[in-house]
């Protein structure tokens, strides 16, 4: 039948007798005011359900709501009720009760496929892979069901298989030719990868000339392939075809505002908001920029950081620093020089920092970049020692480098592999340890070949994969740099670049198959985590023995048994490590010097417990030993007021008077009760540094705050002299 026969047709039945199925049919060919007829002749049905989709495609959402209640109990064992119904709360931002009500269809007919088109639009908002499964299940049960080849298209197309998304759409536009969908599939491969995507859009509009959501379904597909400003262009491509699409407009100003461009992004937010588009991701925007009146903008040549007041002055002194210094290692390892100033955004909430990252909370990621924009978790928002906040720091910067060399178009596994390398390459102690997840990956033979690695970041498998996927990526860094060199890496970033997939490069830049690469690699890890993975289980049990043994005071127990298993797992330094287990046990038989090796051997390998670490330093007889452990806590949690005044008083027996004057500055950040002590500190530094105005102002304002404070008396006379 033609598409002039079935609007007809569906006009026809719209002045008799309306059908859900005849709006939606206008709707879709973009007959926006017949539909709206349709629509409102639907809602004055005395039936509840034809009442509720009527009232729907009215965009009532209330009102519709209440209507399918009350058509649930007209029509209690009907599956169709439940799923449209469920589509509604999915539509309106509740996932759960829709998951619900597609199950209850289910329980009534377990082979209705509608209702798992539900359920793995329910998956596909979390990148689930039970989407897959439900939405597959769904083509099988009814295999003339567009919709379900359609989702399948999308969801593979998440996943980088544009094969298997070509393959899916074409299966949709082999049932109906104006499969919009489908055809909105076909033109986002064509934009991903660079080419003319006319024609496509050319033939959706012949179906429907109003139809936005083509646009901003490739909008997504930019947006999670982070390339941001072409997603912010198609966004509003997606609004100049249909301004009523709220969820383009919302998109669109949640971009905008990971860009920085806060000012237009809420405008876009504010008018979908008031057009009742109040999803959790733009209400949580709109109250976080709310927010932003607490920040402190500060701005250098090549940086811009924005810190929450009330630990602005104190992160100020390590933030900015650290970013100099990591725009000048990667420029030079890079060959490059950014294009502007790199924006840092510290975060002391974490939950403000989901919602500055996806909108949403939920978000297990410590930090995040979008083009030159980096937003992070401050130290401040997780418990000491839970946090390296450096190495988050240069891991988002290596970020903006690959991200902005190859132009946005590197695959995901690469960018987080070079930016965990990078992590351990600025420092051994940096970065995450392998960890049980891994070990068990490994184990299990669960990591995947490097051609599929995307998706262990994309759509994970099992609840670890995102975390072993990192760590692999990482690994596959470590290795190519081993073997290869650090130029390696920059030639892989050149052909990223141009647009050139993973087993091009591979072939390409290494002079081998990525099957080969796989053997090649895995047989280089296996050398590194074989004694780990081969002795975990009995490692687990006789750590804990040995943990056991230092509580019951059982030392040469608990040393015998710690220094036969450490190896075994030296990656391992969380709570109860064998490191600190053993230093417990030698410091309880008096043996000073041995409990010190063991944490000297904690710390290098990446301890991050500030007690652990301060009692090192407290052990240690050398001062520039001491200083080197407390050094390591500014990386790892800054906010301790004891800390600054330790490592202040090392660095000044030192010599090394500018590390103490920040140092004692940091200490006045953290607004400490004796004011005029640590006024005094930081005046001797300065004098000590021959900054004698300096020095002269802060033992003023020391004596100010104490007037009898003697030896703030003594040095302001020293300095006067």
């Amino acid at each position: 039948m033609t598409r002039a026969c079935l609007i007809a047709l569906a006009v026809a039945g719209a002045l008799a007798a309306a059908t859900p199925e005849q709006c939606r049919a206008l709707r879709y060919h973009g007959r926006l005011d017949a539909a709206d007829s349709c629509f409102t002749q639907l809602s004055r049905e005395e039936d509840p359900y034809l009442s509720a989709e009527g009232l729907w495609g009215l965009r009532r959402w209330a009102d519709a709501n209440n209507r399918f209640r009350d058509a649930l109990k007209v029509h209690p064992g009907d599956a169709r009720v439940r799923v449209q119904w469920g589509r509604l709360l999915l539509e309106r931002f509740n996932p759960k009760d829709a998951a619900g009500l597609f199950q209850e269809a289910l329980n009534i007919d377990p082979n209705y496929a509608p209702a798992y088109i539900g359920m793995a639009l329910v998956g596909s908002e979390n990148f689930e892979a039970k989407a897959v499964a439900a939405a597959k299940k769904a083509a099988d049960l009814d295999p003339k069901l567009v919709e379900a080849r359609e989702l399948l298209a999308y969801l593979a197309l998440e996943d980088n298989d544009e094969k298997g998304a070509k393959d899916e759409a074409d299966k949709a536009l082999a049932i109906s030719p104006e499969a919009l969908d489908a055809m909105a599939i076909h033109a986002s491969i064509d934009l991903l990868d660079g080419r003319d995507a006319g024609a496509w859009f050319d033939r959706i509009a012949k179906v429907n000339p109003v139809y936005g959501e083509a646009w901003s379904k490739a909008g997504h597909f930019f947006i999670i392939n982070r390339r941001y400003e072409e997603g912010i262009a198609a966004y509003r491509k997606a609004l100049d075809l249909d301004p009523k699409l709220d969820e383009a407009r919302a998109q669109l100003g949640v971009n905008l505002m990971r860009l920085g461009r806060e000012q237009e992004a809420r405008q876009q937010l504010e008018a979908a908001y008031d057009d009742g588009y109040r999803n959790a991701e733009t209400v949580n925007s709109l109250r976080l920029m709310d927010s932003y009146k607490n920040f402190e903008t500060f701005r250098t040549d090549n940086t811009i950081l924005k810190l929450h007041k009330k630990e602005a002055e104190l992160l100020r002194l390590y933030f900015e620093q650290e970013m100099k210094r990591a725009i000048a290692t990667y420029k030079r390892k890079y060959q490059m020089t950014l294009p502007g100033p790199v924006q840092v955004e510290v975060y002391p909430d974490h939950a403000d920092f989901e919602v500055r990252a996806i909108g949403l909370p939920g978000l297990g990621a410590l930090g995040v970049t979008f083009g030159e924009v980096v937003a992070m978790d401050s130290p401040s928002s997780r418990p000491p020692g839970d946090f390296h906040w450096a190495s988050t720091l240069w891991h988002e910067m290596s970020h903006v480098y690959v991200l902005t060399a190859t132009h946005h178009l590197v695959p995901r596994w690469f960018t987080e592999g070079e930016a965990v390398h990078e992590e351990t390459a600025v420092a051994p102690d940096w970065g995450d340890r392998m960890g049980p997840d891994e070990i068990e990956a490994i184990r299990d033979h669960k990591l995947l070949p490097i051609a599929e690695l995307d998706r262990g970041f994309v759509r994970p498998s099992y609840p670890s994969q995102v975390i072993v996927s990192y760590y692999q990526a990482g690994k596959i860094c470590d290795y190519i740099a081993q073997k290869w060199g650090d130029g390696k890496i920059l030639e892989m970033i050149h052909s990223f670049a141009q647009a050139k997939s993973t087993p091009e490069v591979i072939q390409a830049d290494l002079g081998m198959s990525p099957a080969d690469f796989d053997k090649q690699f895995l047989a280089w890890l296996d050398a590194q985590t074989k004694t780990t993975v081969e002795h975990f289980p009995e490692w687990k049990k006789r750590a804990r023995e040995v943990a056991e043994d230092v509580r019951d005071k059982k030392y040469d127990d608990a040393i015998r048994e710690g220094k036969a298993i450490r190896d075994w797992y030296p990656d391992y330094v969380e709570g109860n490590s064998v490191y600190e287990l053993l230093a417990d046990a030698y410091l309880g038989k008096g043996d000073k010097p041995d409990a010190i090796h063991e944490l000297e051997d904690y710390s290098r390998v990446g301890g991050r417990n500030p007690a652990t670490i301060k009692q090192l330093a407290g052990l240690e007889q050398d001062p520039a030993a001491a200083s080197r452990a407390l050094q390591r806590l500014i990386y790892i949690y800054p906010e301790d007021e004891k800390l600054h005044s330790l490592l202040g008083e090392l660095w000044l027996e030192q010599g090394n008077t500018a590390a103490a004057i920040q140092e004692y500055q940091a200490v006045l950040a953290l607004k400490p009760m004796d004011v005029a002590q640590a006024r005094f500190n930081l005046a001797q530094a300065y004098h000590r540094a021959n900054r004698v105005n300096d020095a002269k102002e802060q033992v003023l304002q020391a004596l100010e705050a104490a007037p009898n404070f003697k030896p703030a008396q003594k040095l302001l006379l020293e300095i006067m002299k």
